[in-house]
């Protein structure tokens, strides 16, 4: 495994929810990316953003890992949730709020922060 995906890897186990996207939360380069980041805030999770933009080796390492070709991805609790359309329909449904309640517990909304990490 290369040093980029072992990071990776790294971030989708440790962090709560971990979302690879096109940009940031303050500059949201792809409206996909948008979505999935605007479904998440509306559930209250606490979001770890990865820019995947700077390094085209981010992408490619990170679809190797998780088998999903497209950004965003989504993982939660270390499992891959989804892209956009899946998240968004998650939230729809109320299923994605299940999900956070599942895998981070009771107070997961008190620690919904964001923060956005390289790798």
């Amino acid at each position: 495994m290369t040093q980029l995906r072992t990071r990776i890897d790294e971030l989708i186990k440790t962090e709560p929810v971990t979302l690879f996207m096109k940009g940031t939360p303050q500059l949201i380069m792809c409206g996909n990316s948008e979505r999935a980041l605007r479904a998440l805030r509306e559930a209250g999770a606490p979001v770890t953003a990865v820019d995947i933009m700077p390094d085209p080796q981010i992408r490619q390492e990170l679809s190797a890992l998780s088998g999903w070709p497209t950004i965003p991805q989504v993982f939660v609790g270390g499992e891959l949730i989804g892209g956009a359309d899946i998240v968004q329909e998650l939230a729809e449904t109320g299923e994605l709020e299940q999900k956070l309640l599942e895998s981070l517990g009771e107070g997961y909304r008190g620690r919904a922060v964001e923060k956005t990490v390289t790798v």
